[in-house]
Protein backbone atom coordinates (compact mmCIF):
# COMPACT_ATOMS: atom_id res chain seq x y z
CA UNK A 1 0.00 0.00 0.00
CA UNK A 2 1.33 3.44 -0.93
CA UNK A 3 2.15 5.82 1.88
CA UNK A 4 1.61 9.57 2.10
CA UNK A 5 5.22 10.47 1.19
CA UNK A 6 5.31 12.20 -2.21
CA UNK A 7 7.07 10.13 -4.86
CA UNK A 8 7.66 10.91 -8.52
CA UNK A 9 4.94 9.32 -10.62
CA UNK A 10 2.76 8.32 -7.66
CA UNK A 11 -0.42 9.72 -6.24
CA UNK A 12 -0.82 10.21 -2.49
CA UNK A 13 -3.06 8.00 -0.40
CA UNK A 14 -4.59 10.80 1.67
CA UNK A 15 -8.37 10.51 1.27
CA UNK A 16 -10.77 8.80 3.64
CA UNK A 17 -14.28 7.41 3.45
CA UNK A 18 -15.72 10.91 3.84
CA UNK A 19 -14.08 11.99 0.61
CA UNK A 20 -15.43 8.90 -1.15
CA UNK A 21 -18.95 9.78 -0.02
CA UNK A 22 -18.43 13.40 -1.06
CA UNK A 23 -17.41 12.52 -4.62
CA UNK A 24 -20.32 10.10 -5.07
CA UNK A 25 -22.89 12.57 -3.72
CA UNK A 26 -21.22 15.48 -5.49
CA UNK A 27 -20.94 13.54 -8.73
CA UNK A 28 -24.59 12.51 -8.85
CA UNK A 29 -26.60 15.47 -7.58
CA UNK A 30 -26.82 18.05 -10.34
CA UNK A 31 -29.33 19.74 -12.58
CA UNK A 32 -31.17 16.44 -13.14
CA UNK A 33 -33.05 16.62 -9.85
CA UNK A 34 -33.98 20.25 -10.61
CA UNK A 35 -35.42 19.51 -14.06
CA UNK A 36 -36.46 15.86 -14.15
CA UNK A 37 -39.31 15.69 -11.56
CA UNK A 38 -41.75 17.03 -14.16
CA UNK A 39 -40.57 14.50 -16.78
CA UNK A 40 -40.98 11.63 -14.33
CA UNK A 41 -44.38 12.93 -13.18
CA UNK A 42 -45.57 12.98 -16.81
CA UNK A 43 -44.67 9.30 -17.08
CA UNK A 44 -46.42 8.02 -13.94
CA UNK A 45 -49.08 10.64 -13.02
CA UNK A 46 -49.63 9.35 -9.47
CA UNK A 47 -47.64 10.57 -6.45
CA UNK A 48 -47.09 7.11 -4.98
CA UNK A 49 -45.90 5.69 -8.32
CA UNK A 50 -43.64 8.70 -8.89
CA UNK A 51 -41.94 8.27 -5.52
CA UNK A 52 -41.72 4.51 -6.05
CA UNK A 53 -40.08 5.08 -9.45
CA UNK A 54 -37.36 7.26 -7.90
CA UNK A 55 -36.83 4.71 -5.14
CA UNK A 56 -36.62 1.80 -7.57
CA UNK A 57 -34.30 3.90 -9.75
CA UNK A 58 -31.86 4.20 -6.86
CA UNK A 59 -32.07 0.46 -6.22
CA UNK A 60 -31.45 -0.31 -9.86
CA UNK A 61 -28.45 2.02 -9.98
CA UNK A 62 -27.03 0.15 -6.98
CA UNK A 63 -27.36 -3.09 -8.96
CA UNK A 64 -25.80 -1.43 -12.02
CA UNK A 65 -22.87 -0.34 -9.81
CA UNK A 66 -22.06 -3.81 -8.49
CA UNK A 67 -19.77 -5.03 -11.31
CA UNK A 68 -17.80 -1.77 -11.30
CA UNK A 69 -17.46 -1.77 -7.52
CA UNK A 70 -16.23 -5.36 -7.51
CA UNK A 71 -13.55 -4.40 -10.03
CA UNK A 72 -12.67 -1.18 -8.21
CA UNK A 73 -12.20 -2.93 -4.86
CA UNK A 74 -10.05 -5.67 -6.41
CA UNK A 75 -7.99 -3.32 -8.63
CA UNK A 76 -7.34 -0.16 -6.56
CA UNK A 77 -5.73 1.90 -9.33
CA UNK A 78 -6.34 5.49 -10.39
CA UNK A 79 -8.02 6.13 -13.71
CA UNK A 80 -11.50 4.75 -13.19
CA UNK A 81 -12.94 2.67 -16.06
CA UNK A 82 -9.68 2.72 -18.04
CA UNK A 83 -7.60 0.93 -15.42
CA UNK A 84 -10.32 -1.62 -14.69
CA UNK A 85 -10.98 -2.52 -18.32
CA UNK A 86 -7.26 -2.67 -19.16
CA UNK A 87 -6.60 -5.19 -16.38
CA UNK A 88 -9.69 -7.32 -16.98
CA UNK A 89 -9.97 -7.35 -20.77
CA UNK A 90 -6.70 -6.11 -22.22
CA UNK A 91 -4.66 -3.00 -23.02
CA UNK A 92 -6.41 -1.99 -26.25
CA UNK A 93 -9.92 -2.48 -24.90
CA UNK A 94 -8.86 -0.61 -21.80
CA UNK A 95 -7.66 2.29 -23.92
CA UNK A 96 -10.88 2.23 -25.95
CA UNK A 97 -12.91 2.49 -22.73
CA UNK A 98 -10.53 5.15 -21.42
CA UNK A 99 -10.83 7.16 -24.64
CA UNK A 100 -14.63 7.01 -24.45
CA UNK A 101 -14.40 8.20 -20.85
CA UNK A 102 -11.86 10.90 -21.71
CA UNK A 103 -14.15 12.31 -24.41
CA UNK A 104 -17.28 12.30 -22.29
CA UNK A 105 -15.51 13.96 -19.36
CA UNK A 106 -14.11 16.74 -21.56
CA UNK A 107 -17.43 17.49 -23.24
CA UNK A 108 -19.68 17.13 -20.22
CA UNK A 109 -17.39 19.29 -18.07
CA UNK A 110 -17.59 21.97 -20.71
CA UNK A 111 -21.38 21.72 -20.84
CA UNK A 112 -21.68 21.85 -17.06
CA UNK A 113 -19.37 24.85 -16.89
CA UNK A 114 -21.40 26.75 -19.49
CA UNK A 115 -24.53 26.00 -17.45
CA UNK A 116 -22.70 27.56 -14.49
CA UNK A 117 -22.09 30.66 -16.60
CA UNK A 118 -25.76 30.88 -17.56
CA UNK A 119 -26.82 30.63 -13.91
CA UNK A 120 -24.38 33.37 -12.92
CA UNK A 121 -25.76 35.66 -15.63
CA UNK A 122 -29.30 34.88 -14.43
CA UNK A 123 -28.35 36.42 -11.09
CA UNK A 124 -27.16 39.55 -12.87
CA UNK A 125 -23.49 38.92 -12.05
CA UNK A 126 -20.54 39.35 -14.46
CA UNK A 127 -22.92 40.65 -17.12
CA UNK A 128 -19.98 42.02 -19.13
CA UNK A 129 -18.90 38.43 -19.88
CA UNK A 130 -20.56 35.69 -21.92
CA UNK A 131 -21.64 32.38 -20.39
CA UNK A 132 -18.71 30.71 -22.15
CA UNK A 133 -16.20 33.15 -20.73
CA UNK A 134 -17.56 32.64 -17.22
CA UNK A 135 -17.35 28.89 -17.82
CA UNK A 136 -13.67 29.18 -18.71
CA UNK A 137 -13.08 31.16 -15.51
CA UNK A 138 -14.73 28.34 -13.54
CA UNK A 139 -12.56 25.70 -15.22
CA UNK A 140 -9.43 27.73 -14.53
CA UNK A 141 -10.46 28.27 -10.89
CA UNK A 142 -10.90 24.51 -10.47
CA UNK A 143 -7.52 24.10 -12.11
CA UNK A 144 -5.90 26.42 -9.57
CA UNK A 145 -7.38 24.44 -6.68
CA UNK A 146 -6.09 21.17 -8.09
CA UNK A 147 -2.70 22.66 -9.04
CA UNK A 148 -2.14 23.59 -5.38
CA UNK A 149 -2.53 19.95 -4.42
CA UNK A 150 -4.73 16.94 -3.88
CA UNK A 151 -5.60 17.96 -0.33
CA UNK A 152 -6.97 21.33 -1.45
CA UNK A 153 -8.86 19.81 -4.39
CA UNK A 154 -10.28 17.09 -2.15
CA UNK A 155 -11.23 19.56 0.60
CA UNK A 156 -13.06 21.78 -1.90
CA UNK A 157 -15.02 18.73 -3.07
CA UNK A 158 -15.90 17.76 0.49
CA UNK A 159 -17.16 21.27 1.26
CA UNK A 160 -19.07 21.64 -2.01
CA UNK A 161 -20.81 18.26 -1.69
CA UNK A 162 -21.76 18.91 1.94
CA UNK A 163 -23.23 22.31 1.08
CA UNK A 164 -25.07 20.81 -1.88
CA UNK A 165 -26.71 18.12 0.26
CA UNK A 166 -27.51 20.65 3.00
CA UNK A 167 -29.04 22.97 0.42
CA UNK A 168 -31.39 20.22 -0.81
CA UNK A 169 -32.40 19.38 2.76
CA UNK A 170 -33.22 23.04 3.43
CA UNK A 171 -35.15 23.20 0.16
CA UNK A 172 -37.21 20.17 1.19
CA UNK A 173 -37.96 21.73 4.59
CA UNK A 174 -39.05 25.02 3.00
CA UNK A 175 -41.41 23.24 0.59
CA UNK A 176 -42.94 21.06 3.31
CA UNK A 177 -43.36 23.69 5.99
CA UNK A 178 -43.51 27.04 4.16
CA UNK A 179 -46.78 28.85 3.32
CA UNK A 180 -48.11 27.98 -0.15
CA UNK A 181 -49.79 30.50 -2.46
CA UNK A 182 -53.02 28.54 -2.97
CA UNK A 183 -54.44 31.06 -5.44
CA UNK A 184 -51.64 30.26 -7.86
CA UNK A 185 -52.14 26.54 -7.27
CA UNK A 186 -55.83 26.75 -8.11
CA UNK A 187 -54.99 27.90 -11.65
CA UNK A 188 -53.05 24.71 -12.43
CA UNK A 189 -53.84 22.84 -15.69
CA UNK A 190 -55.34 19.36 -15.70
CA UNK A 191 -53.18 16.22 -15.76
CA UNK A 192 -52.39 14.54 -19.11
CA UNK A 193 -53.31 10.97 -20.03
CA UNK A 194 -50.89 8.14 -19.26
CA UNK A 195 -48.83 6.80 -22.17
CA UNK A 196 -46.11 4.15 -22.25
CA UNK A 197 -43.89 6.46 -24.28
CA UNK A 198 -43.96 9.05 -21.48
CA UNK A 199 -43.23 6.30 -18.95
CA UNK A 200 -40.15 5.18 -20.91
CA UNK A 201 -38.93 8.79 -21.14
CA UNK A 202 -39.45 9.09 -17.38
CA UNK A 203 -37.37 6.00 -16.68
CA UNK A 204 -34.55 7.35 -18.83
CA UNK A 205 -34.73 10.67 -16.97
CA UNK A 206 -34.40 8.87 -13.63
CA UNK A 207 -31.43 6.87 -14.88
CA UNK A 208 -29.77 10.07 -16.08
CA UNK A 209 -30.37 11.86 -12.79
CA UNK A 210 -28.43 9.13 -10.95
CA UNK A 211 -25.42 9.37 -13.29
CA UNK A 212 -22.00 9.89 -11.69
CA UNK A 213 -22.20 7.19 -8.99
CA UNK A 214 -18.87 5.68 -10.16
CA UNK A 215 -16.82 8.68 -8.95
CA UNK A 216 -15.08 6.87 -6.07
CA UNK A 217 -13.46 4.38 -8.47
CA UNK A 218 -11.33 7.12 -10.05
CA UNK A 219 -9.66 7.80 -6.69
CA UNK A 220 -9.20 4.26 -5.35
CA UNK A 221 -5.40 4.65 -5.47
CA UNK A 222 -5.67 7.70 -3.20
CA UNK A 223 -8.27 6.43 -0.72
CA UNK A 224 -7.28 4.69 2.50
CA UNK A 225 -8.37 1.03 2.53
CA UNK A 226 -9.81 1.11 -1.00
CA UNK A 227 -10.69 -2.57 -0.74
CA UNK A 228 -13.38 -1.53 1.76
CA UNK A 229 -14.02 2.16 1.20
CA UNK A 230 -14.74 2.12 -2.54
CA UNK A 231 -17.75 -0.13 -1.95
CA UNK A 232 -18.81 1.68 1.20
CA UNK A 233 -18.63 5.11 -0.43
CA UNK A 234 -20.42 4.02 -3.61
CA UNK A 235 -23.36 2.23 -2.04
CA UNK A 236 -23.76 4.57 0.92
CA UNK A 237 -23.59 7.52 -1.48
CA UNK A 238 -26.23 6.00 -3.77
CA UNK A 239 -28.46 5.37 -0.74
CA UNK A 240 -28.09 8.97 0.47
CA UNK A 241 -28.79 10.39 -2.98
CA UNK A 242 -31.84 8.16 -3.36
CA UNK A 243 -33.21 9.39 -0.04
CA UNK A 244 -32.63 13.02 -1.06
CA UNK A 245 -34.25 12.49 -4.46
CA UNK A 246 -37.34 10.89 -2.94
CA UNK A 247 -37.61 13.71 -0.40
CA UNK A 248 -37.25 16.42 -3.05
CA UNK A 249 -39.96 14.85 -5.20
CA UNK A 250 -42.24 14.38 -2.19
CA UNK A 251 -41.75 18.05 -1.30
CA UNK A 252 -42.50 19.19 -4.86
CA UNK A 253 -45.62 16.99 -4.95
CA UNK A 254 -46.67 18.53 -1.63
CA UNK A 255 -46.73 21.98 -3.23
CA UNK A 256 -47.59 21.47 -6.91
CA UNK A 257 -50.73 19.70 -8.16
CA UNK A 258 -50.09 17.09 -10.80
CA UNK A 259 -51.14 19.23 -13.74
CA UNK A 260 -48.81 22.07 -12.75
CA UNK A 261 -45.95 19.65 -12.08
CA UNK A 262 -46.23 17.91 -15.43
CA UNK A 263 -46.35 21.19 -17.38
CA UNK A 264 -43.34 22.69 -15.55
CA UNK A 265 -39.88 22.95 -17.12
CA UNK A 266 -38.24 23.65 -13.74
CA UNK A 267 -40.46 21.94 -11.19
CA UNK A 268 -38.33 22.71 -8.12
CA UNK A 269 -38.11 26.38 -9.10
CA UNK A 270 -41.87 26.62 -9.69
CA UNK A 271 -42.62 24.95 -6.35
CA UNK A 272 -40.27 27.32 -4.53
CA UNK A 273 -41.93 30.30 -6.22
CA UNK A 274 -45.29 29.30 -4.73
CA UNK A 275 -43.70 29.31 -1.27
CA UNK A 276 -41.16 32.13 -1.37
CA UNK A 277 -42.48 34.28 -4.19
CA UNK A 278 -40.01 36.07 -6.45
CA UNK A 279 -37.21 35.56 -3.93
CA UNK A 280 -37.19 31.90 -4.89
CA UNK A 281 -35.31 32.58 -8.11
CA UNK A 282 -32.20 33.66 -6.25
CA UNK A 283 -32.37 30.66 -3.89
CA UNK A 284 -32.85 28.03 -6.59
CA UNK A 285 -30.29 29.60 -8.94
CA UNK A 286 -27.76 29.78 -6.10
CA UNK A 287 -28.28 26.09 -5.36
CA UNK A 288 -27.94 25.27 -9.06
CA UNK A 289 -24.65 27.21 -9.21
CA UNK A 290 -23.32 25.20 -6.27
CA UNK A 291 -24.44 21.92 -7.88
CA UNK A 292 -22.79 22.49 -11.24
CA UNK A 293 -19.60 24.04 -9.83
CA UNK A 294 -19.08 21.02 -7.58
CA UNK A 295 -19.58 18.59 -10.46
CA UNK A 296 -17.24 20.57 -12.72
CA UNK A 297 -14.48 20.40 -10.12
CA UNK A 298 -15.03 16.68 -9.58
CA UNK A 299 -15.00 15.86 -13.27
CA UNK A 300 -11.76 17.76 -13.75
CA UNK A 301 -10.26 15.68 -10.92
CA UNK A 302 -11.51 12.48 -12.59
CA UNK A 303 -10.26 13.61 -15.98
CA UNK A 304 -6.78 14.27 -14.60
CA UNK A 305 -6.56 10.77 -13.16
CA UNK A 306 -7.73 9.10 -16.37
CA UNK A 307 -5.07 11.00 -18.32
CA UNK A 308 -2.43 10.16 -15.72
CA UNK A 309 -3.34 6.46 -15.71
CA UNK A 310 -3.07 6.14 -19.50
CA UNK A 311 0.28 7.96 -19.49
CA UNK A 312 1.58 5.69 -16.73
CA UNK A 313 0.77 2.66 -18.88
CA UNK A 314 2.73 4.17 -21.79
CA UNK A 315 -0.20 5.04 -24.06
CA UNK A 316 0.17 8.81 -23.60
CA UNK A 317 3.40 10.83 -23.22
CA UNK A 318 5.19 9.85 -19.97
CA UNK A 319 5.39 13.51 -18.93
CA UNK A 320 1.66 13.31 -18.18
CA UNK A 321 2.36 10.67 -15.52
CA UNK A 322 4.56 12.91 -13.38
CA UNK A 323 3.13 13.93 -10.03
CA UNK A 324 4.03 17.03 -8.01
CA UNK A 325 5.03 16.83 -4.36
CA UNK A 326 1.50 17.96 -3.49
CA UNK A 327 0.01 14.90 -5.23
CA UNK A 328 -1.30 16.51 -8.43
CA UNK A 329 -0.32 15.28 -11.93
CA UNK A 330 0.19 18.86 -13.09
CA UNK A 331 1.04 18.12 -16.71
CA UNK A 332 -2.12 16.03 -17.02
CA UNK A 333 -4.04 18.86 -15.35
CA UNK A 334 -2.83 21.35 -17.99
CA UNK A 335 -3.92 19.03 -20.82
CA UNK A 336 -7.36 18.58 -19.26
CA UNK A 337 -7.81 22.33 -18.73
CA UNK A 338 -6.70 23.07 -22.27
CA UNK A 339 -9.06 20.54 -23.87
CA UNK A 340 -12.05 21.68 -21.79
CA UNK A 341 -11.45 25.38 -22.43
CA UNK A 342 -11.11 24.76 -26.19
CA UNK A 343 -14.48 22.99 -26.23
CA UNK A 344 -16.10 25.81 -24.28
CA UNK A 345 -14.54 28.48 -26.54
CA UNK A 346 -15.73 26.67 -29.65
CA UNK A 347 -19.26 26.35 -28.31
CA UNK A 348 -19.26 30.01 -27.26
CA UNK A 349 -18.28 31.10 -30.76
CA UNK A 350 -21.25 29.34 -32.39
CA UNK A 351 -23.66 30.31 -29.61
CA UNK A 352 -24.56 26.91 -28.29
CA UNK A 353 -25.13 24.96 -31.52
CA UNK A 354 -21.89 23.06 -31.08
CA UNK A 355 -22.95 21.89 -27.64
CA UNK A 356 -26.13 20.29 -28.91
CA UNK A 357 -24.03 18.35 -31.42
CA UNK A 358 -21.33 17.39 -28.93
CA UNK A 359 -23.79 16.29 -26.27
CA UNK A 360 -25.43 13.93 -28.73
CA UNK A 361 -22.04 12.66 -29.86
CA UNK A 362 -20.88 11.61 -26.40
CA UNK A 363 -24.28 10.41 -25.14
CA UNK A 364 -23.61 6.72 -25.95
CA UNK A 365 -20.16 6.78 -24.34
CA UNK A 366 -21.44 6.24 -20.81
CA UNK A 367 -23.52 3.25 -21.92
CA UNK A 368 -20.52 1.75 -23.72
CA UNK A 369 -18.28 2.22 -20.67
CA UNK A 370 -20.58 0.39 -18.26
CA UNK A 371 -21.38 -2.29 -20.82
CA UNK A 372 -17.66 -3.09 -21.02
CA UNK A 373 -17.14 -2.89 -17.25
CA UNK A 374 -19.97 -5.34 -16.60
CA UNK A 375 -18.40 -7.75 -19.08
CA UNK A 376 -14.98 -7.09 -17.50
CA UNK A 377 -16.23 -8.20 -14.08
CA UNK A 378 -17.38 -11.53 -15.53
CA UNK A 379 -14.21 -12.01 -17.57
CA UNK A 380 -11.91 -11.29 -14.63
CA UNK A 381 -13.73 -13.93 -12.57
CA UNK A 382 -12.80 -16.42 -15.28
CA UNK A 383 -9.23 -15.31 -16.05
CA UNK A 384 -8.14 -14.50 -12.47
CA UNK A 385 -10.35 -16.59 -10.18
CA UNK A 386 -7.79 -16.38 -7.34
CA UNK A 387 -7.54 -12.58 -7.40
CA UNK A 388 -8.54 -11.26 -3.94
CA UNK A 389 -11.94 -9.65 -4.18
CA UNK A 390 -12.64 -7.71 -0.98
CA UNK A 391 -16.18 -7.01 -2.20
CA UNK A 392 -18.08 -9.39 -4.49
CA UNK A 393 -21.40 -8.78 -6.14
CA UNK A 394 -24.23 -10.86 -4.68
CA UNK A 395 -26.09 -13.31 -6.93
CA UNK A 396 -23.19 -13.35 -9.41
CA UNK A 397 -23.36 -13.03 -12.40
CA UNK A 398 -26.88 -11.57 -12.50
CA UNK A 399 -26.05 -7.97 -11.53
CA UNK A 400 -23.45 -7.86 -14.31
CA UNK A 401 -25.88 -9.40 -16.81
CA UNK A 402 -28.65 -6.98 -15.82
CA UNK A 403 -26.25 -4.06 -16.22
CA UNK A 404 -25.13 -5.29 -19.63
CA UNK A 405 -28.73 -5.73 -20.81
CA UNK A 406 -29.77 -2.28 -19.57
CA UNK A 407 -26.84 -0.39 -21.04
CA UNK A 408 -27.03 -2.39 -24.25
CA UNK A 409 -30.74 -1.60 -24.57
CA UNK A 410 -30.12 2.11 -23.93
CA UNK A 411 -27.35 2.10 -26.54
CA UNK A 412 -29.58 0.43 -29.14
CA UNK A 413 -32.42 2.84 -28.36
CA UNK A 414 -30.07 5.78 -28.87
CA UNK A 415 -28.75 4.44 -32.18
CA UNK A 416 -32.25 3.71 -33.48
CA UNK A 417 -33.59 7.14 -32.50
CA UNK A 418 -30.60 9.08 -33.90
CA UNK A 419 -28.55 6.88 -36.19
CA UNK A 420 -26.79 9.77 -37.95
CA UNK A 421 -25.33 11.02 -34.68
CA UNK A 422 -24.54 7.41 -33.82
CA UNK A 423 -22.35 7.17 -36.91
CA UNK A 424 -20.42 10.28 -35.90
CA UNK A 425 -20.07 8.94 -32.37
CA UNK A 426 -18.63 5.72 -33.76
CA UNK A 427 -16.13 7.70 -35.85
CA UNK A 428 -14.94 9.67 -32.81
CA UNK A 429 -14.59 6.47 -30.80
CA UNK A 430 -12.74 4.85 -33.72
CA UNK A 431 -9.97 7.41 -33.21
CA UNK A 432 -8.91 5.13 -30.36
CA UNK A 433 -7.29 2.81 -32.93
CA UNK A 434 -4.71 5.25 -34.41
CA UNK A 435 -4.19 6.92 -31.03
CA UNK A 436 -3.43 3.59 -29.39
CA UNK A 437 -1.10 2.61 -32.23
CA UNK A 438 0.72 5.93 -31.93
CA UNK A 439 1.06 5.67 -28.18
CA UNK A 440 2.15 2.05 -28.29
CA UNK A 441 4.82 2.85 -30.87
CA UNK A 442 6.20 6.07 -29.38
CA UNK A 443 5.90 5.79 -25.62
CA UNK A 444 5.26 2.23 -24.55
Amino acid sequence: MANSIPQAGRLLRIFGLGFGLAVVIGGVIGSGIMRNPSVVAAGFLDPKYILLAWLVGGLFVAIDAMPTVELGAAIPLAGGPYSLAARAIGPFTGFFVGWADWLQLAISTGFISVAFGEYVLRLGLLSFLSAGQIAILLVLACGVLNWIGSRVGGASQNIGSALKALGLIILVAVLFFGPVNHDAVAAAPSSPVFTWVAAMVALRAIYGAYGGWQAAVYFSEEVHQPERNVARATFAGIAMVTALYVLVNAAVLHVLPMGALVSSNLAVSDAMRLVLGERSGVVVTGLAILCVATIANLQIMEHIRTTYAMARRGILPPKLATVSASGTPRAALLVVLGATCLIIAGADMVKGQLYEILLNLYAPNVMIIFLFLSYAAIRLRQTEPDLPRPWTMPFYPWPAIISMVLNGALLVAFLVSDWRTGIWSALFLALAVPLYALGHKRWR
